[in-house]
């Protein structure tokens, strides 16, 4: 199930740690980030090191814990410590994403979480072979197949940008 986050406030320390765990990030702009574990004397426990490290690189991570760099609005999602940045709610919005990816077929849901997270810790042959896989069984659930076929003749909702 995909794990959507809406962020306000202090978003530091095991907050920003709880956060990274999140598939989608949506921040106001009281929003900020931090991780001042270093300037207290202590080490972050919570998965920082790797999580926040997939989501900003290993340079912007020993930043924030070595010198409490904090980051928020425009320059938090241009890092990619968040993915949406709203002027209003982040509740509304975070809700808004959560029903759109609730019209998704469940299976596609598990398959698409859980096959980003395994693929990064594979060789590109078996990520590639592992996907193929997955593709193999979330696309032929009758659902998919029925949602392939209004896409094929034209009857499903059109891509379009907002």
């Amino acid at each position: 199930m995909p794990i959507i986050a809406s962020l306000q406030g202090a978003v530091v320390g095991g907050g920003l740690e709880l956060a990274s765990s999140a598939h989608v990030r949506v921040m106001d702009r009281t929003a900020y980030f931090g991780l001042p574990e270093g300037q207290r004397g202590l080490f972050t426990g919570g998965g920082a090191t790797i999580r926040v490290t997939d989501l900003i690189g290993k340079a912007r991570t020993l930043d924030m814990m070595l010198t409490g760099r904090l980051y928020k609005e425009e320059d938090a999602v241009e890092v990619g410590l968040a993915q949406y940045l709203v002027d209003g709610s982040a509740f509304e919005r975070s809700l808004a994403l959560a029903k759109r990816a609730a019209e998704n077929l469940p299976l596609s849901n598990f398959a698409i979480c859980s096959a980003v997270s395994h693929a990064r810790n594979m060789s590109a042959m078996d990520a590639a072979y592992a996907e193929a896989c997955v593709a193999g069984v979330v696309n032929t659930q009758p659902d998919a197949r029925a949602r392939l076929a209004a896409f094929a003749d034209k009857s499903a909702r059109r891509v379009r940008p907002e």
